[in-house]
């Protein structure tokens, strides 16, 4: 089994393929972004398998 990993913002706006940093964080004010961690140095963070998980669960969501 893979080991999962914390991917920096910039690796998932990356992944998503050109959304915008500004939009990313307003999806988190909204509620409707992917689950971050916040370091103690302020950056956020994101596991690779809460990634995945939300973009699974925004595909169903517009199916």
């Amino acid at each position: 089994m893979a080991r999962d990993e914390l991917m920096t913002v910039r690796e998932v706006l990356t992944e998503l393929g050109g959304v915008s940093r500004r939009t990313f964080y307003r999806w988190r004010e909204l509620g409707i972004g992917p689950d971050a961690l916040k370091l103690p140095n302020g950056e956020l963070r994101v596991w690779r398998s809460d990634f995945i998980a939300w973009l699974r669960k925004r595909g169903e969501a517009s199916a």
